[in-house]
């Protein structure tokens, strides 16, 4: 029996039984639209939180404090043998202090975190409006939502291209920057106005970023944080061990990321499995269709067998019939849950953008996902027609054709 002959024969079912195959088809479509649908959430949700934690230089970086401030100071002495430490490709510091930001006549406290360009590349800052400064003279200053809102900005986006004013507090014992209570302290205005260049979105936080080099003589002469960026991950375990060796807490971003990734991998699975559970439904409904199909062509399996169709040919037929059922339904799967989470997404969105949010894509369907899920379910049709075809090879010809 030729290949056209055969997929002839087990595809005019589908003209004679049109309504049946379609149901047919459509429950194998239902099962895989789900898994797809419910996966790619998975993967989206994954996506969006790894995007917005963490860039390549990010994954890249180490997050070094002192362990003991009293004992071991973060200087420039430090930061220039820190540069010699083997893959280390940039080290990036950060002060932390306390400013009271003012536009016309009002004047919000905020924490300040006085860093460098590579600082907020490495940290990952990407203002929702705006970008980052790029000179460490630069007089300009990015802020979040939040202390936008305290100066009187309501429209965030309005906030870029504003001129703040910059007083430094300063505590009065040691020169120490205070954080917890400007009002006692000495204060330090800086020379000018800065340019508000970026607005980081957080309601929740009031802080600014702004060039490291205005801290300068300002306050200690020690920093609070550093970065240290290396080559490759694989070099990540070895920096962080020389620094700890000299005295330093350390952590990485990428640990996060990690556990955030482990973490997803069994939300993946969760709902992969119940996606499963509504493919297996339908493919009993797909072994039922296969079953009837055997007992309503046992006559015409006698009549094929006593011309000389071999059991094999028998076989084949059924199993080409349930194969092209289940590609099918693994075609009609992948357009149907691919229409559902755009569908789905763009709704969640248009609520978003209702009630003042961001829009964002919480689905994502990697290609090598869709190509699975087609193998997958031409895998279904075929295991599900083994034993209805198992069944019609096995048939003896006279029985067959005495069959009503």
């Amino acid at each position: 029996m030729f290949i056209l002959d055969n997929i002839e024969l087990a595809t005019r079912n589908f003209k004679t039984r049109k309504l049946r195959s379609f149901l047919t088809v459509l429950g194998i479509s239902v099962g895989i639209s789900t898994i797809l649908f419910l996966v790619s959430l998975g993967y989206g949700l994954q996506k969006v939180l790894i995007e917005k934690i963490a860039t390549s230089d990010a994954l890249l970086t180490l997050d070094a404090t002192s362990s003991d401030p009293k004992m071991i100071k973060i200087d420039d002495v430090m930061l220039n043998s820190l540069s010699k430490i083997p893959n280390v490709t940039g080290i990036s510091p950060q002060k932390t202090g306390v400013t009271l930001l003012g536009i016309n006549d009002l004047s919000t406290s905020a924490t300040t975190y006085a860093v460098s360009e590579s600082f907020l590349k490495l940290s990952g800052v990407n203002p929702v409006y705006g970008g980052i400064f790029h000179g460490e003279k630069e007089a300009k200053i990015i802020i979040s939502s939040a202390t936008a809102k305290l100066l009187g900005i309501q429209n965030v986006s309005e906030a870029i291209g504003k001129e703040v004013s910059v007083v430094v507090v300063l505590n009065n014992n040691n020169g120490d920057v205070n954080v917890s209570s400007p009002n006692d302290s000495m204060t330090v205005p800086l020379d000018g106005t800065f340019q508000i260049v970026g607005v980081a979105d957080d309601d929740a936080n009031n802080f600014c970023y702004l060039p490291i080099n205005w801290f300068s003589g300002i306050g200690s002469d020690g920093y609070d944080q550093i970065k240290v960026k290396v080559a490759s991950q694989n070099q990540l375990e070895g920096a962080r061990k020389v620094l700890v060796e000299k005295g330093l807490s350390v952590s990485a971003l990428s640990d996060t990321v990690d556990q955030a990734n482990k973490i997803f991998n069994v939300v993946q699975i969760v709902l992969a499995v119940f996606g499963v559970v509504a493919l297996l439904v339908s493919a009993i409904g797909m072994f039922n269709t296969m079953t009837i199909a055997l007992l309503e062509r046992t006559v015409e399996i006698g009549i094929m067998k006593s011309l000389g169709a071999a059991n094999r040919e028998i076989r084949l037929l059924f199993l080409t019939e349930s194969i092209i059922i289940g590609f099918l339904g693994g075609l009609g799967g992948i357009l149907f849950g691919l229409l559902a989470c755009q569908g789905f997404n763009r709704g969640i969105n248009l609520l978003a953008k209702n009630l003042g949010g961001q829009t964002i894509d919480i689905f994502y369907t990697p290609f090598w996902f869709i190509a699975f899920v087609l193998i997958f379910s031409t895998l279904v049709g075929l295991f599900t027609g083994i034993y209805p075809a198992q069944r019609a090879a096995k048939l003896n010809s006279l029985e067959a054709l005495r069959y009503k």
